[in-house]
């Protein structure tokens, strides 16, 4: 295996970040619109201070009048709001309605192809120029039960003329393939909402299967909502019946028919989806001709039909002029795993076992082996830690990623990585448990476990993203702190930010700082190499690479001689180096942004999030605000340690409210160690939190519930 650290790597290939210029490209969209007003609220989720790791945000995305209002309706001056769909008609569908924001769930069996297409429409809309945030959610079997509740997969997409910070909290429209995905998702629709059913999906054995016990569409069941009945795959297979493709070949192509009958309804541009399926389905002609056939098919039905009297349309969002695509949090982790390795001049070294959620990441990284990247898959999870760690003893940025069980299996390996003083980085793609639990269902349940979940003293330092595009800036503060101050650290993202997408402005390499290694290439104690002597403003210890002239030294589990790094029994030793590794980490708070605050500054109450909690709470806080209530927002991306002046945060407020898709981890952390009053919202429903919830815990709250 080559060495993990070239000296002979051009500046240019040290630097310049070529795999992630090479991905960066993909379904990417210019923004030629004048920048806002740099005087932008805290609420913007690019107003964090990243001036170390990540380009200056004082020219972000910036705030305006919309996004005072109310769940981010257009205020009554102008334009319709969401609210206004089921108003009645104001114009006909040749001249749509324009609507400041929409969000649309598309439900199916899981194979029914509805990731595929919200992905799609995902990507149009970026290309469109909107502010966006998914969520998809689909059951942890391969191919559950078909017809069935259980075996319901849907996309949600929430797309804008503003800046949004969430998938939405109710959807404006459902597109439901059959009974059981009409029966698992209607509850959530607004009132007055639009319902488009695949009416073939509603024979007596999907209704049976389904658990209805009558026709819903018939019953009442659907009388509070607009309700559109579509064919869509005898459609189908009518628009295929000329391409000599088999009749259940060509239902498959039924989800392309309710794509493009959505990108007319919404008046999304049909000519990216169709050169994509082009490009995808190249090789496998009548597939691509049955996908084109029936997304046409349903683009035309919608413009000729006489069933929709009404079309709509989401002007673009005003963004920073620049280059943007749609990025996931497992694609942005990726980027930025390489981007911090071409920084550091490093080569990337990811062990992983396959899991979900976090085989996306191991998938991403293979793909650019190319580029300085090593992927090991290996035969367990302790097997993808250890090797991880061995690549950092090596020299190079050695990762391991999991979820769930997982984390529990490469406990002790980082356990030795805290007794080695080796850099490490655990991907930590939080999903809901205890156990196998709900694979592909989030929640926030490690926190403890990546702080707590080592025997003896063995602190880390613990990071987590807000967005999916912060896991890209996250990835890079990561290893930033691991090689600098010589430890492991933990990166909690989780399965809602690994799987949603917004848009996400393409950074300039050339505004990253550099991470230098600092590896030791000679002696550094009359004439001998010392492995523990430490740098006195870091607490580091000396990092040199097995091999170099002069430096021979030895590493292991057992305690280690403070300095020479000798076996050590010595109780005093113990003490001192217990002391030590903890100081190094507490230390890592003076090199780390204070905790910023917005809101109201006179107010009472502070809503203090972690992680994705970030959208909702922005989201309600928001709200809150604009209804007359004064609340403060603060959010913590750095939980171990905290940000220096958090206790000082903290004590201005009479109570201080945290929610968490977990029973209380923070809460726990933030009474105990700074014994302020806090209220808790837990939520554990394998659901990211919604921002109503949040924000009628807050109004509760303040009127002293």
């Amino acid at each position: 295996m080559p060495a993990c650290n070239d000296p002979g790597l051009s500046e240019q290939d040290e630097y310049c970040t070529a795999a992630v210029c090479f991905i960066f490209s993909k379904v990417a969209f210019k923004s030629a619109n004048t920048a806002r007003s740099p005087e932008f609220s805290w609420g913007s989720r690019k107003s964090y201070d990243f001036s170390r790791i990540s380009p200056p945000y004082g020219a972000a995305r910036a705030e305006t009048g919309r996004k005072q209002t109310p769940g981010g309706q257009r205020p009554a001056s102008g334009g319709t709001s969401q609210d206004d769909m089921s108003a009645g008609p104001t114009t006909d569908k040749h001249h749509p309605v324009r609507l400041d924001e929409v969000v649309i769930r598309l439900s199916g069996d899981s194979g029914d192809g509805m990731q595929l297409t919200g992905e799609r429409l995902t990507s149009v809309t970026a290309l469109a120029g909107n502010d966006l945030a998914t969520l998809p959610n689909f059951p942890a079997e391969i191919r559950a039960p078909a017809g069935t509740v259980a075996g319901v997969s849907t996309f949600q997409l929430h797309f804008a003329d503003y800046d949004i910070f969430s998938p939405g909290d109710q959807p404006d429209a459902l597109v439901a393939m059959n009974a059981a995905a009409l029966k698992a998702n209607l509850a959530d629709l607004k009132q007055g909402g639009i319902v488009i059913l695949n009416e073939d999906g509603f024979d007596e054995r999907n209704l049976h299967k389904a658990g209805y016990e009558s026709d819903p569409r018939s019953d009442g069941t659907l009388d509070a909502f607009k309700v559109y009945q579509v064919p869509m795959t005898k459609l189908t297979l009518e628009a295929t019946k000329d391409l000599n493709v088999k009749p259940r070949d060509a239902e498959r192509s039924k989800n392309f028919f309710a794509l493009g009958l959505i990108c007319w309804l919404y008046s999304r541009p049909p000519e990216p989806i169709l050169d994509w399926i082009s490009r995808r389905f190249a090789s496998r002609p009548l597939v691509k001709q049955a996908n084109e056939a029936a997304f046409r098919a349903g683009y035309n039905f919608g413009e000729t039909t006489e069933i929709f009297e009404l079309r709509y349309e989401v002007p673009p969002a005003k963004l920073e002029p620049g280059t943007y695509r749609s990025i996931t949090g497992n694609t942005a982790l990726a980027l930025g795993l390489v981007t911090a390795a071409k920084l550091s001049g490093l080569r990337l070294f990811y062990g992983s076992y396959p899991i979900t959620p976090a085989s996306d990441v191991l998938e991403q990284l293979a793909a650019l082996k190319n580029y300085d990247v090593i992927t090991f898959q290996a035969e367990d999870e302790i097997a993808g830690a250890g090797a991880a760690l061995g690549a950092s003893y090596a020299g190079c940025l050695g990762v391991t990623g999991t979820s769930g069980p997982g984390i529990d299996l490469k406990s002790e390996t980082v356990g030795l990585a805290v007794a080695l003083e080796l850099p490490l980085i655990i991907v930590d793609v939080q999903r809901a448990g205890p156990s196998t639990g709900l694979p592909t269902k989030t929640e926030q349940a490690d926190l403890l476990a990546a702080l707590f979940g080592r025997h003896g003293e063995s602190p880390v330092p613990v990071l987590a993203p807000s967005s999916p595009g912060d896991c890209f800036y996250i990835a890079i503060e990561a290893a930033r702190i691991a090689i600098k101050y010589r430890t492991p650290v933990y990166i909690l993202s989780e399965t809602y930010l690994a799987n949603s997408s917004e848009p996400w402005k393409i950074p300039d390499p050339s505004s990253f700082e550099k991470i230098d290694p600092n590896f030791s290439t000679e002696p550094n104690s009359n004439g001998h190499f010392h492995p523990y002597k430490r740098d006195p403003l870091t607490l580091a210890r000396a990092w040199a690479i097995p091999g170099t002239a002069g430096l021979t030294h030895r590493i292991g589990g057992l305690e280690k001689e403070d300095g020479t790094g000798n076996v050590s029994y010595d109780p005093d030793n113990h003490h001192k180096m217990t002391f030590l590794r903890a100081a190094k980490v507490e230390r890592i708070a003076e090199d780390i942004p204070d905790l910023t605050v917005g809101g109201d500054e006179d107010a009472d109450v502070l809503v203090l999030g972690w992680g994705a909690t970030y959208g909702p709470i922005t989201t309600a806080v928001e709200r809150v605000r604009h209804d007359g209530g004064k609340v403060a927002q603060a959010h913590l991306r750095y939980l171990n340690p905290m940000p220096k002046n958090t206790g000082e945060v903290l004590k201005r407020y009479e109570k201080v409210l945290i929610p968490e898709v977990n029973t209380g981890q923070l809460a726990l952390l933030i009474k105990g160690r700074f014994l302020v009053d806090v209220v808790g919202l837990n939520l554990v429903r394998a659901l990211p939190l919604r921002s109503v919830d949040v924000e009628k815990k807050i109004w509760e709250v303040l009127k002293g519930g």
